[in-house]
């Protein structure tokens, strides 16, 4: 088995059995055809039982948030998946949902001619419930595997509450987990290529393709950028021949395009950590034992590479796994103010009623009509390009905070806007982004101030003085973009 046990569940008791026509992979979370354990142990089980493959890609429509933006992200990597699969012989059905509850069924209907389905543990957003409740109604097996991370999910029943903690246990026992990779060609493992797609199913489930019929939010236009595997590839390639040399320095400055930009395509699966990495380590001429023994948590010296090479790789490993972490042992919402530290929780409270200097609706907020034109700027970007600056993301909702009502309704605030905005939200990172603003994964700061209390604060002032800004706030104080594509 190519797959570690440790990365696949069991959602259901019923059987793989043999009378199937294939096995399906149900591709939900990790929307590629390269570097996914799910589509390796859809690939396992199809050589097991020598059966061909039939990995079937469905989009709903009545999601919380869906509009414009995300369905023709997921669409552009559909279109690669199709190419691709054609290319391979591998039978490929993607199906967009026209209407909400139109899908009821298809999935069903394929699993009735399968030996296994196989879908894709991602933890958050409504995916946990949809496999749970396709579990309960399948007669086959269902498995979900997790792609997610470096470090898998379940490797760990602890829920770590700092990133020092949870760097130390990565550097105590990661390295083991870098010896069984996902496959970079699954395809060419399989002995039966050609799926028989059940008769009808096409005809009885058609897709709608153009976007505009479809009934999703239609004011929130395409992202700047493509989505797919390909175009995560090139991004990702453009990353570390330009961006990566000057990363430390330049990944907190507004005005340079300093960041990987690699987060919508991870949300979306369209590349997975695995391949980051590769492309990092052949920069780098590094290989897993090369890695140096626990550092007790310290981000310098661990992964033995250059300094840029290990500062980015804190934040797409330890920082990105570490929403993971807390994502998936936990049942309560992810928007569950609750899940706070304590003492977080007691300081907002205490300062709850204090005066707020100026307080915004969630629709002047949406609007970017505040009385800060950096925080104004960031807004734009967030709805011109489905993308905001990882620096400013934190100020965004250090000002959400100051200016709401209450702790509560700042939480609700970046919730929706994060949300509604960005292609890489919806996601265990926005999540741990919103909670870092209120005290996760942080400690008590002091002075005492009003409103935060002992929270960490910042200021778009603070931020003038520390980097330049001024060119990106004449870039996006207005809300309309040119057409960038």
């Amino acid at each position: 088995m190519t797959v570690p046990l440790v990365r696949i569940r069991r959602l259901n008791e019923q059987p793989v059995v043999s009378r199937g026509s294939y096995v399906l992979y149900w591709m939900t979370g990790a929307r590629r055809l390269e570097g996914n354990y799910a589509l390796d142990r859809a690939v396992e089980l199809a050589r097991e039982k020598r059966r061909p493959l039939l990995i079937f890609e469905p989009l709903r429509c009545d999601y919380r948030w869906a509009n414009d933006r995300f369905h023709r992200f997921v669409l552009e990597g559909m279109e690669v998946n199709r190419r691709k699969c054609k290319s391979a012989g591998v039978t490929y059905f993607s199906y967009v949902e026209p209407r909400p509850r139109a899908g009821a069924g298809l999935l069903e209907m394929l699993a009735q001619e399968a030996c296994a389905v196989v879908t894709d543990d991602s933890p958050v957003f409504f995916l946990p419930h949809m496999r749970a409740a396709a579990a309960s109604r399948l007669e086959v097996s269902l498995e979900v595997v997790d792609s997610n991370g470096l470090y898998p999910m379940w490797a760990t029943e602890k829920v770590f509450s700092t990133a020092f903690s949870f760097r130390a246990h990565l550097q105590k026992t990661l390295t083991p987990h870098l010896a069984d990779l996902p496959l970079d060609q699954p395809f060419d493992r399989l002995t039966a290529k050609r799926a028989p797609l059940p008769e009808g199913i096409e005809k009885r489930w058609p897709s709608q393709l153009d976007v505009a019929l479809l009934p999703i939010d239609h004011s929130v236009g395409p992202a700047a950028f493509r989505g797919g595997s390909d175009a995560a590839q090139a991004r990702l390639k453009l990353f570390i021949e330009t961006v990566l040399p000057g990363w430390p320095d330049a990944r907190n400055e507004p005005e340079v395009d300093g960041t990987s930009r690699l987060s919508p395509y991870l949300h979306f699966g369209h590349i997975g950590p695995h391949q980051i990495l590769a492309a990092v380590a052949q920069r780098e001429g590094w290989k897993p034992e090369s890695l140096g023994k626990g550092k007790g948590g310290k981000k310098e010296g661990w992964w033995k590479m250059s300094p840029e090479a290990e500062a980015f790789l804190d934040e797409a490993i330890t920082w990105r796994e570490l929403g993971y972490n807390y994502a998936s042992h936990h049942s309560d919402p992810p928007n569950d103010f609750e899940s706070l530290p304590r003492w977080a929780i007691a300081t907002l409270a205490k300062h709850e009623k204090d005066p707020r200097p100026v307080a915004y609706s969630l629709d002047q907020l949406d609007a970017a009509q505040t009385i800060d034109p950096l925080w104004n700027a960031a807004m734009n970007q967030l709805k011109r390009e489905g993308f905001m600056h990882g620096y400013l993301r934190m100020l965004w909702g250090k000002k959400i905070l100051e200016w709401s009502a209450s702790p509560r309704e700042a939480l609700v605030a970046m919730e929706h806007l994060m949300n509604r905005y960005s292609v890489d939200g919806r996601d265990p990172n926005s999540y741990s982004g919103f909670f870092w603003v209120l005290g996760r994964y942080d400690r008590p700061w002091g002075p005492e101030r009003k409103i935060f209390g002992n929270i960490r604060y910042m200021s778009s002032a603070n931020t003038a003085k520390k980097m330049k800004v001024k060119t990106y706030v004449e870039t996006y104080q207005s809300p309309l973009r040119s057409d960038f594509r």
